[in-house]
């Protein structure tokens, strides 16, 4: 993995400012600390921060072609990327290196802008061809490797890998986007393309945007997720098929030239990835777990049986609930507000496994492809009541039911019906928003201060999980809700969260169950085989029940998360309460009520509720609002004198 940076004249050929480019490029020097590089021209400017994986030599970046016409700056990796060159070496390409950026290169010579089509792997790169005056940026299909960009009020573009590249630039526009502010604490996530700051956007998964001086920008989207067929000898033999499809990708990703590692939770999915690891291995695997003191969170001694079995070296680290520094850094490691706290064990995760290891593959993706997540079973079922019971009668009904029923918001689901009487209420998508949405929407008027309501002008998170939900090439409810998570939760939580924590510790991680193949072929199953009544993945169960212990597979599912109530009752909750009592007052104040978070410290800690995700999105976007008052005074007076920024 790596980071890059760049900066483009729009309008003419001024001469890019190498000072500031350089101090972009350092400031993602954790994403690189094996070497830098730049390229500058009249007009552009690109840099590259190296994290060496393949070719240690010879791979050095930006890179250009044989012809120096071309230039690439790229972050990720091309698994396919030996198959492609013999393919492009049959039409007659030449190659210097033994590299994937070189294969990206040569692919754009080939094909163009359909290069993308060709390529398998998690990236986002950058691409100057100086003869058609084109500046080419692509991301990956499902957003494994992040792309942030601005469109400057100097008619320059700059981009970067995280929002900090950006942040180092003085024409930044760091105006805050009250619609993310929404977002951020409906969804515990800010969902691209959209970012915290209203001048700046990350280019979506699976998409490309081609920039030419004064012309408008064109972006593209060259995949989407989409079933695709399955034949009958498949169908026949599904757990043979899985096994088959997943083992060649594994055998595909742990192809590098410096040592290779498995996360292990002791869940489905990390336990079958790194059961095929070893099936393609010489040796021993290195495996690496993060456990808790609370027993009701530990999965160490799952994790531990897989390990034995294949004979793992297992390296385990606990987490003991007084994280206070490591959760005042995370704002710093994801550069706007990020709320899932499972970023506390993965950060400490991705440090114990760098210390042995360059790469890691994760198992990440089961729960999307195979409907693992319980919201998906108790999705289906409302569904099947919303098509059996018409709209004029189910929703005054429903609606009644759950203003009438008590509020038991620490009960398990199943108990909680008046949350399932509310969705009832509405339709399919804000029913399904209010299954996945963390602080609910009477929470967050209570919460927000009267200038941000009044700022969003209506606007309305469920509008993420609407425009995806339109878009979904399905009718199926379970196949719609896994897509409308492919295109938002997938991208802009989970894949966010594993990229920023790995990258502080320039650790390169690894996603086999993302490919976008084997992606297409999972969305392609019958829903049946996914799902039975509560329970969901059988069919990965079954397929990997060859492969793993099966106490590890017939388990309730736990999930990778954190005692984060017991923590806010403890140490935790106290350092908070102290931190917004102090006299200098809440940064975030123009935003939030202190009177609603005080109250629901309070609540927290008396046990009359069970607010630790509203007080844990409260923490970290104060935590960034206080990092942002203290910016450098020169940025933020700069930015605020100009007249804006503009994006596409």
């Amino acid at each position: 993995m790596c980071g890059i940076v760049g900066w483009f004249d729009q309008k003419d050929r001024r001469p890019p400012d190498r000072a500031l480019l350089r101090a972009m490029s350092d400031a993602l020097s954790h994403r690189g600390p094996d070497g830098d590089g730049h390229h500058f021209e009249p007009g552009l400017g690109l840099g590259h921060r190296r994290l060496a994986v393949i070719d240690l030599i010879t791979g050095a970046q930006p890179m250009q072609s044989g012809d120096k016409n071309v230039c690439l700056t790229f972050n990720g990796e091309i698994f396919n990327f030996q198959e492609l060159r013999h393919e492009l070496e049959r039409r007659g390409h030449c190659f210097a290196t033994r590299s994937d950026t070189e294969v990206i290169l040569e692919a754009w010579l080939e094909w163009g802008r359909d290069c993308v089509d060709h390529l398998t792997g998690q990236f986002a790169f950058a691409l100057w061809d100086r003869r058609q005056e084109i500046l080419f940026l692509a991301r990956d299909r499902l957003g494994e490797k992040p792309l942030y960009y601005a469109s400057l009020a100097d008619q320059t573009f700059v981009f970067a890998s995280e929002l900090k590249g950006l942040q180092v630039h003085p024409g930044l526009d760091r105006t805050i986007d009250p619609c993310a502010v929404e977002e951020f604490f409906a969804l515990g996530y800010i969902a691209e393309p959209r970012t915290i700051y209203r001048g700046v956007r990350q280019l979506p998964a699976g998409m490309t945007l081609t920039i030419r001086r004064g012309q408008q920008p064109e972006m593209r989207t060259y995949w989407d997720p989409a079933p695709a067929a399955i034949d009958d000898n498949e169908l026949r033999n599904l757990d043979d098929a899985l096994l088959e499809r997943l083992g060649r990708i594994v055998k595909s990703q742990l192809v590098a030239d410096v040592p290779v590692g498995a996360f292990l939770s002791g869940g489905v999915d990390s336990s079958g990835t790194m059961a095929l690891m070893a099936r393609q291995s010489q040796g021993p695997i290195t495996a690496f777990t993060i456990g808790f003191n609370d027993p009701a969170f530990d999965e160490t001694a799952y994790a531990a049986a897989v390990a034995e079995h294949y004979g793992s070296n297992h390296v385990i680290a606990r987490m003991q609930g007084d994280e206070l520094d490591l959760v005042e850094t995370l704002p710093s490691i994801f550069d706007e507000p990020f709320g899932d706290s499972s970023a506390l064990p993965s950060f400490r995760l991705m440090q114990l496994a760098r210390k042995s290891v360059t790469v890691a593959l994760s198992g990440d993706g089961g729960d999307e492809l195979f409907a693992g997540y319980r919201r998906y079973g108790f999705h289906s079922r409302e569904e099947s009541i919303r098509r059996w019971l018409p709209g004029a009668i189910r929703r005054p009904l429903f609606g009644t039911l759950a203003n009438l029923y008590p509020q038991l918001d620490r009960a398990p689901r199943f108990l909680r019906a008046r949350h399932t009487f509310r969705e009832l209420s509405a339709d399919s998508t804000t029913g399904y928003f209010w299954n996945v949405s963390v602080v609910g929407d009477d929470m967050r008027k209570s919460l927000f201060a009267p200038g941000l309501t009044k700022s969003l002008g209506g606007y309305h998170a469920v509008d993420v999980i609407t425009r995806h939900a339109k878009r979904a090439p399905t009718d199926d409810p379970v196949t719609i809700a896994q897509y409308v998570d492919l295109k938002s939760w997938l991208p802009s939580d989970i894949l966010t969260k594993v990229d920023r924590t790995a990258m502080a510790n320039s650790l390169e991680v690894r996603v086999p169950m993302l490919d976008h193949s084997f992606v297409n072929w999972a969305l392609g199953l019958p829903s049946a085989v996914n799902r039975r009544g509560s329970e969901g993945k059988i069919l990965l169960k079954r397929a990997f029940s060859r492969l793993v212990p099966p106490n590890v597979l017939h388990r309730p599912k736990q999930g990778f998360s954190v005692p984060l109530a017991r923590w806010f009752r403890g140490t935790m909750g106290r350092h908070l309460d102290h931190k917004l009592s102090s006299k200098t007052g809440l940064a975030s104040s123009d935003y939030l009520n202190s009177a609603t978070i005080h109250r629901l410290i309070a609540g927290h800690q008396a046990g009359w509720a069970d607010n630790s995700r509203a007080l844990w999105l409260i923490w970290m976007f104060e935590e960034f609002m206080q990092a942002e008052q203290g910016a450098i005074p020169t940025v933020r007076e700069q930015s605020m004198e100009r007249t804006g920024s503009s994006h596409f």
